[in-house]
């Protein structure tokens, strides 16, 4: 399949990935002040890909899959290189990698049974929360001052508490449909059965 421009910058939000792990590697003052400007760069690209699958009518497939597929791969590979840095506690994105898994395999089940669970207000609070608190804990050198590295701390809380809210919101979602599903299903054959 052909991967028209939305789909191709989505692909580069992914390829940007190992570039901003090999930055945050260093450690350093200036190899992190490059990686949060990568970061940056990868984030960006979530709206403009957005955008211009909407404006040129390129939704496809491919860019429903790989959308939310590139966002998940940017920002736990970014959570999961901070436990090894020890900039983050590890149950912090133990959880918020948890939530990762169990939507994506929600979203799989849905999709076998015909249920679209598109994407909430709360999700994507939980995306902007990640994004807003991965730039302050990147630049976390006494440079900046230690209060931004407390801003990126309370934020990182907020994203993993929206994360489990949002998570609890998917849940019962899903399975709101579902019963909605099987009741008109249960329905549609009372009405068809002749005896009825």
């Amino acid at each position: 399949m052909k991967l028209n421009l939305a789909n191709k910058i989505t692909l580069l939000r992914i390829l940007l990935v190992p570039l901003i792990i090999v930055l945050l590697y260093f450690e350093g003052p200036v190899f992190c002040v490059l990686a949060v400007c990568a970061f940056g760069f990868a984030s960006l690209t979530d709206w403009v890909d957005g955008y211009i699958a909407r404006r040129r009518n390129m939704v496809t497939s491919m860019g429903k899959f790989l959308d939310p597929l590139a966002d998940k791969v940017l920002i736990c590979s970014v959570l999961i290189m901070f436990v090894h840095l020890r900039w983050a506690p590890a149950w912090v994105v133990i959880i918020m990698v948890c939530r990762e898994l169990v939507v994506t395999g929600l979203r799989a089940i849905a999709m076998d049974e015909g249920i679209v669970l598109a994407a909430d207000k709360f999700g994507k609070a939980k995306t902007v929360l990640q994004i807003c608190a991965i730039i302050p804990l990147t630049l976390h050198y006494p440079y900046w001052g230690h209060e931004l590295w407390r801003l990126g701390e309370w934020l990182l809380y907020l994203a993993m508490l929206m994360s489990i809210f949002s998570c609890i919101n998917y849940c019962m979602g899903f399975y709101g449909k579902q019963r909605k599903q099987a009741s008109a299903a249960a329905e549609k054959l009372h009405t068809d059965d002749p005896r009825a």
